[in-house]
């Protein structure tokens, strides 16, 4: 599954090419949603928050999520068939095996800025707020949950808790106050950096727990499908601590 930082690169690809004011000339795809909506249509903006990609319209936005295979090409098409694709007279969108709805009015709306961790609208104090109102949750799921940590997927809820040292089922309660601000700072700044890093093709490469069979301190790691979600988790007893 795409995460903030992947949908992030997706917008600066679609920038450069100036839709906004631009109008739809063709809609096409195999989506259930009243694709014909958009024809003709003017872009007025193009946005993201989170995971979801949003191409914004006069009444109304058009919200991509790419679920956990979806992609996309831009002024090229793949041999499978399109979830979606929009022409316009320059430009060529086509998105693949994802989730396709229109969210009504205006996004500020629908979305809240301050929880996506890559906005210039971020707020840490408010997310500290967030977190602490959930005392019994662990913090695996908590830095999963997308109306706090707004982008943050599996990838970087593994390594962040591995750089503050915290182990994945310690509770929101149990964690003191200083490491629970630290967490929130890592998350904003190992998102920054996985987007760098992807940018150069080198994200696996920075990978510290994820994936990895041993820590950076030559310590065996435990791979265990943890939380509500039973996302897949790689941690270490040495390393991390436990809060309960």
């Amino acid at each position: 599954m795409p995460e903030g930082p992947s949908i992030v690169i997706l917008r600066e690809l679609i920038e450069p090419l100036h839709l906004e004011g631009t109008e739809i000339l063709a809609v096409s795809g195999n989506t259930t949603i009243d694709k014909d909506r958009m024809l003709h249509q003017q872009v007025i903006a193009v946005k993201s928050w989170g995971k979801h990609f949003l191409i914004c319209f006069k009444n109304f936005t058009l919200r991509i999520h790419f679920m956990m295979f979806g992609s996309y090409r831009i002024n090229e098409r793949k041999d499978t068939p399109e979830r979606l694709s929009l022409l316009f007279k320059n430009a060529e969108l086509n998105f693949y095996t994802c989730s396709l709805k229109y969210i009504e009015g205006k996004t500020d709306l629908s979305y809240d800025w301050s929880a996506d961790v890559m906005a210039e609208e971020w707020d840490p104090k408010r997310a500290l707020k967030k977190v602490r109102s959930h005392p019994d949750s662990l913090i695996c799921d908590i830095l999963l949950d997308q109306q706090i940590f707004s982008g943050v997927g599996n990838i970087i809820k593994n390594e962040v808790l591995y750089r503050v040292s915290i182990q994945p089922l310690s509770k929101i309660n149990a964690i003191p106050l200083p490491k629970l601000k630290l967490l929130i700072t890592e998350a904003r700044k190992y998102s920054f950096d996985f987007l760098e890093w992807k940018k150069a093709f080198t994200l696996k490469k920075h990978w510290l727990v994820n994936t990895r069979k041993i820590c950076p301190f030559g310590h065996s790691l435990k791979k265990e499908y943890l939380g509500k979600t039973k996302r897949r988790t790689f941690y270490c007893l040495i390393c991390q601590k436990l809060y309960l």
